[in-house]
């Protein structure tokens, strides 16, 4: 039935203005189409139905060779009048022949605005399906027709970036001139965030470009619906205003349905059915109404509701719900019901708490689920004249917070929480207390974590809470590991008995869990495997954050001891506890751990991949983001890319990080590496101001691996300045013997290496060459690949011995190297070095270390406060004193003191 030019014949209208995105929607449109004879577009007012329906059937021309016809339905009263109004749109002479005109028609029929119709829309659609095999209806309606074979399809809000187009082509018709700029972008963007991506609204919104800009627009919003009045002349008058749209819908609501609407305003966010029923009922509404209301509000696009798991959550766009706001104003139920929903929601947490300590994941997902209601009844509750409701939930919370990325938050409402009632004396006081340490341990400042445990602590005591006592002695013990391993390691013992007598067996747990932390810390790892044992483990199975830290520092321990392949799977392991709780922290350490052990083991690719998540996640952050290890794991890997001016950057605020102007033990393991850096990014100087920062501070905190760390740094300095070799090598033996000491198998070998490439610079010998390549053969073994600077002082070192010895003897040394054990490399190495020409009495014959030892000698040190000291094993500082009395010519530590005193006071006369 094409006319005589071809065209097929429609009485569809060309829009006025441009249509804008909508790809997904169309193309789900038009498949359903293909499939369905009946489709509705279903949508709350001013959603973009009609012109969605528009461009689909225009799209469709091709499909319906007997036309496409639009019939507007929105001017019609009367159920009764559909028919005739369809009959009219297609040329149908009388009503009562519709049915047999279009009997042999292929046509599609687009019936508009169908929601105030239902009845008569529903039963003539019906009837034409019956009769009419080859015509094909398509309906916008803000709820389904509700007959057999009936497609929906809901039309969404616009995406965020077709919601900014249609600002901006709207604003382009009343202001030509108008040229997006970056900070117009960002508040159109929030307008179409406010105005929940709704086409009307963006659009009225946009008619004010003319006498406003789109920042003035954006703070108008507060009162959208007196804003938002200023439609086309020609729009029917319930599309002019926001206000008029959503009042079309409400005004086709029953009773039970608008009193269960507008008390659903009182949700911020997504709710659930339970709350819905517990606060949509009262008065004349029984809870048994709200769910076949709920349901129909759904239909009529009111009310949107979302499939999360194995729930059904509702929510209603935040315009409507201004809306509906205004509705429980009016009826004077705000107040009331505001009330209700704070008591709801406190009894919902107080009892879920009993679950956590079960299934702490379940628990989480439920709080996280109900956040945004969690937070509104909290803000309510805290503002109120009797705060004490808004205290209680705010202290219910601190587990979460404590968990989770909204941890800043957290800290703020339990500071305006405790200062309601700033001297009160009561248990409900000492849980928010404890609550503001728990999340500061995670989220804020040391000095407040100190400070807020130890007041909890006192007054959880008083007040007869020896649990919560447990729990802030365990708090503070964290507060102090940062500065004080010693200190630390106090306060956890004293919090295990407390949970020994309180039953807190998280405490129980994490006590043992953070000494366990410090003895990895200070490199006695094996004594940290033993402290986790399977009763920690049992005590801290349903705390994923302090399960996935351990499992870091074990992964760490794993590593430095040699064994990569174990750490790699600790550090998984620890990733796999760590993301469902989505936070910063927790995340971020396991990222960074995990990175790091793939640098080392040759594969920075990976390591790329596993740190970029955090880094997206903390960017924009800035210092309220508290990651230990994460400006590591960037150093480790800006180092791998031989970038060592990044290296420089990352790590320069762990290595300056104080408390109380003590460094911490970031700083102590960071300013090693921070050393290595600047060296290689040419700044000696400022290279070697870090190592002595760092073997000062490594030393007050007994971290041996910084500590040997920083003495091969430094002995890397020395040997690049004149007559610095002799130095370089007594203190890459410092360093060697600390590692040897602590089973830092890993660090050994950079040892060895570093000691062949002195012994090369020096005076070449087969010993270097075998020194070398039993390192080359432990890396292979424990498969941990050289870097890029290591490789390249690799290749010069080869090369030197090569010329200095020959190819045949070279070869024959590498092929013996590579046959020894890292043990046996580490004895040649150490019998290598009595071959040197260092003379073998008097004071020019003691090493660094072997004068270090004699002037703790001097200041009246035993064998064990001087291993303390000097982070060295009693057997060792006794194997240093053995050689120092022989070359020396002393029989006991009296001897050897006069020979220091002697010593200085020719110094002094010379």
């Amino acid at each position: 039935m094409r006319d005589s030019s071809g065209q097929v014949p429609n009485n569809l209208v060309a829009p006025l203005t441009s249509f804008v995105g909508r790809h997904t929607e169309i193309e789900a449109a038009t498949g359903l189409l293909e499939r369905h004879r009946l489709v509705t577009l279903t949508g709350p007012g001013g959603a973009g139905k009609t012109r969605l329906a528009a461009q689909v059937a225009a799209g469709r021309a091709d499909r319906h060779p007997d036309g496409v016809w639009w019939v507007e339905l929105a001017t019609v009263s009367d159920s009764t009048a559909v028919a005739e109004t369809i009959a009219e749109a297609v040329g149908a002479p009388v009503v009562h022949a519709l049915r047999t005109h279009l009997e042999p028609w292929r046509s599609l029929l687009c019936l508009d605005n169908a929601e105030h119709l239902l009845d008569g829309v529903a039963s003539t659609v019906e009837a034409v399906l019956h009769a009419c095999p080859r015509v094909t209806v398509l309906v916008t309606s803000r709820e389904p027709l509700g007959i057999p074979g009936e497609a929906v399809l809901g039309v969404p809000p616009l995406s965020d970036d077709d919601a900014l187009t249609l600002f901006v082509d709207r604003a382009g018709l009343v202001r030509p001139s108008f040229a997006l700029t970056e900070a117009d972008e960002a508040a159109i963007r929030s307008i179409a965030a406010h105005l929940d991506g709704i086409p009307l609204a963006l659009e009225l919104a946009a008619a004010w470009m003319r006498t406003l800009t789109p920042r003035q627009i954006e703070a108008a919003l507060d009162d959208r619906f007196a804003l938002l009045v200023r439609g086309p002349r020609g729009a029917q008058r319930r599309q002019r205003t926001l206000a008029g749209s959503i009042d079309w819908s409400y005004a086709l609501l029953d009773e039970t349905d608008r009193v269960v609407f507008r008390r659903l305003a009182v949700f911020a966010g997504t709710f659930g059915l339970a709350a819905a029923r517990a606060l949509g009922s009262g008065g004349t509404v029984s809870a048994a109404d709200v769910l076949p209301a709920l349901a129909r509000l759904v239909d009529k696009s009111l009310v949107v509701a979302d499939v999360q798991g194995d729930e059904v959550r509702y929510r209603l766009l935040e315009t409507i719900r201004a809306f509906a706001a205004a509705r429980l104003v009016e009826a004077e139920e705000d107040t009331a019901l505001r009330e209700r929903h704070l008591a709801w929601f406190l009894e919902f947490v107080e009892a879920a708490e009993a679950n956590r300590e079960r299934d702490a994941d379940a628990w989480r997902r439920a709080l996280v689920l109900e956040y945004d209601n969690l937070r509104a009844a909290l803000d309510r509750g805290l503002a109120a004249d009797d705060a004490e409701a808004g205290r209680r939930l705010a202290a219910s919370l601190a587990w979460l917070w404590h968990l989770d990325r909204r941890g800043r938050a957290g800290i703020g409402l339990l500071r305006r929480a405790i200062d309601r009632a700033p001297g009160e004396r009561s248990a409900l006081q000492a849980r928010l207390l404890t609550g503001l340490a728990l999340v500061t341990d995670t989220a804020g400042p040391l000095e407040v974590e100190r400070d807020a445990a130890a007041r909890a602590a006192r007054l959880a005591a008083e007040v007869g809470e020896e649990g919560l006592r447990a729990l802030c002695l365990n708090l503070s013990a964290v507060g102090s590991f940062y500065t004080d391993f010693d200190e630390a390691w106090r306060l956890c013992e004293q919090a295990h008995a407390a949970a020994r007598t309180s039953g807190n067996t998280f405490v129980l747990g994490g006590s043992r869990a953070l000494q366990a932390m410090i003895l990895h810390l200070r490199d006695r790892h094996a004594e940290a495997e033993a402290v986790i044992d399977d009763h920690v483990r049992q005590c801290l199975r349903h705390h994923r954050g302090v399960l996935s830290t351990v499992l870091t520092y074990q992964a760490g321990g794993a590593l430095a001891t040699g064994d990569p392949a174990r750490a790699l799977d600790l550090a998984t392991e620890a990733l796999r506890y760590a993301e469902p709780l989505g936070d910063y922290l927790r995340v971020g350490m396991a990222r960074s751990v995990l990175a790091e052990i793939k640098a080392r083991t040759g594969d920075p690719a990976g390591a790329t991949e596993v740190l970029d998540p955090v880094l997206r996640l903390v960017e924009g952050a800035g210092d309220e983001v508290f990651i230990p290890g994460l400006d590591h794991a960037v150093a480790v890997l800006a180092m791998c890319r031989d970038d060592p001016a990044a290296a420089v950057r990352s790590l320069r605020r762990a290595a300056g990080s104080t408390d109380r102007g003590a460094a911490t033990w970031l700083a102590g393991r960071a300013l090693p590496r921070l050393g290595t850096a600047l060296a290689a990014a040419g700044h000696p100087d400022q290279a070697a101001a870090a190592l002595d920062r760092a073997v000062e501070v490594a030393q007050r905190l007994c971290m041996p691996g910084p500590l040997a760390e920083a003495y091969a740094a430094q002995a890397e300095l020395a040997a690049a300045g004149p007559d610095g070799l002799a130095r370089a090598a007594d203190l890459h033996h410092a360093a060697l013997t600390i590692r040897v000491d602590h089973g830092l198998r890993a660090a050994q070998i950079t040892s060895l290496e570093a000691l062949a490439g002195v012994g090369a610079a020096t005076r070449p010998t087969p010993d270097d060459v075998r020194i070398l390549h039993a390192a080359g053969s432990a890396r292979a073994d424990l498969g941990l690949p050289r870097g890029a600077a290591r490789r390249r002082a690799y290749d010069n070192v080869t090369v030197t011995l090569r010329r200095a010895l020959g190819e045949t003897a070279y070869d024959r040394a590498a092929a013996e190297g590579a046959r020894l054990t890292l043990d046996r490399a580490v004895e040649y190495a150490r019998r290598a070095r009595g071959r040197r020409g260092r003379p073998a009495t008097g004071w020019s014959s003691l090493t660094p270390t072997e004068l270090e030892v004699v002037r703790l000698v001097a200041d009246g040190l035993t064998n064990p406060q001087i291993g303390a000291r000097l982070l060295m094993s009693r057997g060792t500082v006794k194997t240093h004193l053995s050689h120092v009395f022989v070359k020396l010519d002393a029989t006991n530590r009296a001897q050897l003191a006069a020979a220091v005193r002697q010593q200085e006071a020719d110094s002094f006369g010379r």
